[in-house]
This record gives C-alpha cells, sequence and structure tokens, in this order.
C-alpha cells in the first residue's frame, strides 16, 4: 500500500505556507502508524511551479520552496528506519521551459540540443503543425519565434515535450533517473508515462463523436476531447524505452517502477506496459471517475483481470488531480464511515493501491473560490470545471484558533484556504475518536494485514445486484470473502455454499449478518468471512 504525500499540502515547518521536506519528516511517523508500506512524494524539484512542480526545471535539484538535498536524505533515511519505501514522481515526457535543455533548442536550429524537444515548421498559412490539442484547453503547440517554428505541449505551454525519439535525450532522461537511485529511492511513479513519444509524422488526430466525449476532466467543453489521441502519445516506441528503463531499474535490487497510464485504452495499454521487462506495474483512472456503482467497478476489475496477463495492478479511488472521492461517491449523503468503506473496498482488489492525503481523514473536496485559485486549469475552465485545488487544500493537523490560521499545517497563511469543515475532521481531534474515518483506517489496514489473500490471492467476483458488491479473495483456507453495500440502505445477498463460513467483524466497519443462507448487510456496510476449515 503506497500513500501518496501532496508536499505543499502536507506540513509546513518554515511558516511560508507551503508545504515542504522537512514537514514530511516531521510527519512520517504518522504515516507509519497509518500501516502502509511505502511513501509516493509528488514532484519536489527545482521548478518555476506553473504548474505546481510537474514542470520541472532541473531534475537533480530540489526546489528552495520545499528545502534542500539535504532534506530529502533525512527524509529517506528517517523513511527507511520506520520501514517505509520511498517512492519519488518522475515527470519524463516534458520539462518546464526554464530547463537549461529547452533554453538552449531554442535559440536556434543547429545547436547541441536543437533536437531534445519536438519542433515543427507552421503550415503554409502559418497555423499550428496539426491539430493536436493540449489537454489543459487549447492548440497543443506554442509559436518559438527564436527559431521561427512551433513546439509541441501536451500540457501547459510552460510544459514543452522531449523528443523521445533522440537517443541523447533518453540517456539523459535515464541518467537523472540514475541519480535518484543511487541515492537511495526505492522506486518510480512515473508521470503521463504514456505520452513520452509523438508520432513522427505528426499526423492529425481523428475527431471523436460528441457522444464519446468523456473521461478524467474531459467535460464537453474542454477541445481536448473533441480528438482520438492517436498520435500524440502512447506509440509504439515507448515499449522499447520502457525496456530500457526496466533495465536501470533492475540494476537497483528491490526498486519499482509505477506507471501513470491515460490512454484511449488505458486497460490495453496497461497490459502492454506492464509486461515482462517493462513496469512493475500500471494504474489508469477508471476509478477516479463519478461511477460509483457495482457496474462499473465490478466491470472495471473484471477487465482489468483479463486483459492483463503478466503486470500487476495498482488502484487509486483519489489523487491530487480528482475530486475527492467523499465528494465524488458519497455524493454529499454518506455517513462519517463512508471514507473507510471505499477505501477498504479499494484496499481489498487484487492489486496495489494508492491512498491519497486526507482520505484516512474523510475529507470531502474543498469549495475554493475564483480568487483564491491557483489552479491554471480551473483558471482556464472554470465555472463550469473548477481546477484540481479543491483536493489539494492542506492537511489539518489540528483545529487551529480561528478560520485565518493554518490548522496545525502552517505558521503562516497556507497557500489555499483550508476549510472549516477540513478543520473539523483534523487529525488531533480524529486520534481520540475510536468512530473516526482515522482510526478505522488504521483499523481495515491492521485486519487486512492479517490476511494474505487479501495480500496476493486472486480475486472472484460472486453473482451480486447493486448496490452490493462481492467476491472471494483466494482459495482454500485462506480464502477471505468480502461483500460491499454500496447504497444507503439495507441490502441481501444470496450466499450459497459460503453461507456457513465464519464471519470476521475485525475490519471494524458495520457488519451484516447471515440468516437462513442470506447475508443482511446495513448501509454502506461491510462483512467479510473466512471458511470453516
Amino acid at each position: 500500500m503506497i500513500y501518496q504525500v501532496y508536499p505543499r499540502s502536507f506540513r509546513d515547518l518554515d511558516g511560508d505556507g507551503v508545504g515542504d521536506l522537512p514537514g514530511i519528516v516531521d510527519k512520517l511517523g504518522y504515516i507509519a502508524d497509518l500501516g502502509v508500506d511505502a511513501i509516493w512524494i509528488s514532484p519536489f524539484f527545482k521548478s518555476p511551479m506553473a504548474d505546481f512542480g510537474y514542470d520541472i526545471a532541473d531534475y537533480r535539484a530540489v526546489d528552495p520552496l520545499f528545502g534542500d538535498i539535504g532534506d530529502f536524505d533525512r527524509l529517506l533515511a528517517k523513511a527507511h528506519a520506520l520501514g517505509l519505501k520511498v517512492m519519488i514522481d518522475q515527470v519524463l515526457s516534458h520539462t518546464s521551459n526554464e530547463h537549461e535543455w529547452f533554453k538552449r533548442s531554442r535559440e536556434s536550429r543547429d545547436n547541441e540540443f536543437a533536437d531534445w524537444y519536438v519542433w515543427a515548421d507552421a503550415r503554409e498559412d502559418g497555423t499550428a503543425p496539426n491539430n493536436w490539442m493540449s489537454l489543459f484547453g487549447g492548440v497543443a503547440w506554442r509559436w518559438e519565434p527564436r527559431r521561427r517554428q512551433y513546439y509541441l505541449h501536451n500540457f501547459l505551454s510552460a510544459q514543452p515535450d522531449l523528443n523521445f525519439h533522440n537517443p541523447d535525450v533518453r540517456a539523459a532522461v535515464l541518467d537523472n533517473v540514475r541519480f535518484w537511485l543511487e541515492r537511495g529511492v526505492d522506486g518510480l511513479r512515473l508521470d503521463a508515462i504514456n505520452f513520452c513519444f509523438h508520432d513522427a509524422r505528426l499526423r492529425d488526430n481523428p475527431p471523436k463523436p460528441a457522444a464519446q466525449r468523456v473521461g478524467r476532466g474531459f467535460s464537453p467543453d474542454n477541445p481536448y476531447a473533441f480528438q482520438y489521441h492517436h498520435y500524440n502519445n502512447t506509440q509504439p516506441e515507448n515499449l522499447a524505452f520502457l525496456g530500457e528503463l526496466r533495465a536501470l531499474l533492475d540494476r537497483y535490487p528491490g526498486a519499482v517502477a509505477l506507471g501513470e497510464i491515460s490512454s484511449e485504452d488505458s486497460l490495453a495499454t496497461m497490459d502492454e506496459y506492464t509486461r515482462a521487462g517493462r513496469l512493475h506495474m500500471g494504474y489508469s483512472f477508471e476509478l477516479l471517475t463519478d461511477d460509483y456503482n457495482v457496474e462499473h467497478i465490478r466491470g472495471t476489475v473484471q477487465r482489468v483481470e483479463a486483459s492483463m496477463r503478466e503486470g500487476w495492478p495498482c488502484w487509486a479511488i483519489s489523487n491530487h488531480d480528482v475530486q475527492r472521492v467523499v465528494t465524488r461517491w458519497g455524493r454529499g449523503e454518506a455517513p462519517k464511515h463512508f471514507a473507510t468503506l471505499v477505501s477498504a473496498l479499494a484496499c481489498s482488489l487484487r492489486g496495489s493501491v494508492c491512498v491519497y492525503q486526507g482520505e484516512e481523514l474523510g475529507l470531502a473536496e474543498a469549495e475554493v473560490p475564483f480568487e483564491a485559485l491557483q489552479d491554471p486549469y480551473g483558471k482556464t475552465f472554470w465555472p463550469n470545471f473548477k481546477g484540481r485545488d479543491g483536493c489539494r487544500t492542506p492537511l489539518p493537523w489540528d483545529a487551529g484558533a480561528d478560520a485565518g490560521d493554518g490548522a496545525g499545517f502552517s505558521r503562516g497563511r497556507p497557500w489555499l484556504p483550508i476549510p472549516a469543515e477540513h478543520r473539523a475532521l483534523n487529525v488531533a481531534a480524529q486520534q481520540d475518536d475510536p468512530a473516526s474515518p482515522l482510526n478505522g483506517f488504521r483499523r481495515f489496514i491492521g485486519w487486512r494485514k492479517r490476511h494474505r489473500a487479501l495480500l496476493d490471492g486472486a480475486i472472484a467476483f460472486l453473482p451480486s445486484a447493486e448496490p452490493v458488491i462481492a467476491f472471494v479473495r483466494g482459495e482454500g483456507a485462506d480464502a477471505v470473502l468480502m461483500a460491499f453495500n454500496l447504497g444507503p440502505g439495507e441490502a441481501m445477498l444470496e450466499l450459497g455454499e459460503r453461507a456457513g463460513w465464519i464471519a470476521d467483524p475485525g475490519h471494524g466497519l458495520p457488519s451484516g449478518a447471515v440468516e437462513g443462507g442470506r447475508l443482511r448487510l446495513p448501509g454502506h456496510g461491510a462483512y467479510a468471512a473466512r471458511p470453516t476449515d
């Protein structure tokens, strides 16, 4: 189990209102007490922060906003002493436009770095080379007058795409990865890993019918949704590069790679990218949508099980890019233990799990007014899409004196406002409440670790109808039956031959009872049972 730390919003020790590496060090004991195995730290590298660290200006330097390299070394040492592995974000497909590589590349068409980014001539009428769109809205090309050419940016214009068709680029990227492996990191979370290569012929993407313009944050008002993205990402050449990356990782025993994958067929791409000799794990966005129902969740898992012939999945129901799960799935009407229920469901599936900071507290999406927005994505699409700031507000460590202070996050003014409803769910208050989401999360994770089948056993779904999802993990005497009621009202499930299994209520969630071969589950309840033998 991997706990995602978003450094800007985790803990600020220097009082500037932005979280930092010393703040993470200060709270590593809290993370270890959750029962997780590893932490994934979002970017802390030198950056102008156009996209809050996902625009890297120096892959080997810590941005002064977060501390220095000594702070990172202390973080690594303390995490290892607590038994936590450390994964870091690596943003390989693009850099900041402040990176020295790009500054050199844009100077001319004939210098050492001229071919390190994706450059193309304008069409006869001066327009962009093709019809590719940026995920953040608008055309994916930006004119550079120094070269009199366009450069590609799949994300912000401040994030130019590297040209992975150039072997020197691939070698330099791998050398940066090696720097952190040598420093002792245990793994990499690879941001937008399927975006490394582009179609060398720069072919136009085909149009997508209006009815199919759906996906992660791709509302019909975002022109990115108007195309099938066949040519600006997920190119076949990327498979060979993943092999090179894996060969590097294999030189550091125990080092793993988790790829973030968002393509036209993400599950098929996950299968390709996690086959032998490539990535260890992959995750996509199927459970980061609004689809909170048995059909979608069960269907997604079954498709992953059917398509991933060799790989190992990783599940996420929240992260720093999507609306928090308590709001997205709970829709503002869920009970206090709902956060524990959905985390327990995700942690019971076959595969690894990424838990985003604040999930364990049951934090809902924060309402951030336009004047306080920081996210360029939200500013562009306001008010139809409010961006990602609502899931990025700082963690509340204590109640704080009033609505203007940092709620234990910072001595200064937080970079994003902390809402009153989050203050009420602060860590200090939840520590002392046995019924809190925090203690519910800890209880379930501790219980999960006692069942080997929930860690690495196979998964087989039982017949069930909305709102109950049920499955068996593992086989024989070690098997575990898990059933979850996704709805607010009582629900029934026919257990058949498993009606005689021994109930195991130690997971701490509201549990059900078996009557005459049928399981009666309370609203938003869970049930676990083991074979009698």
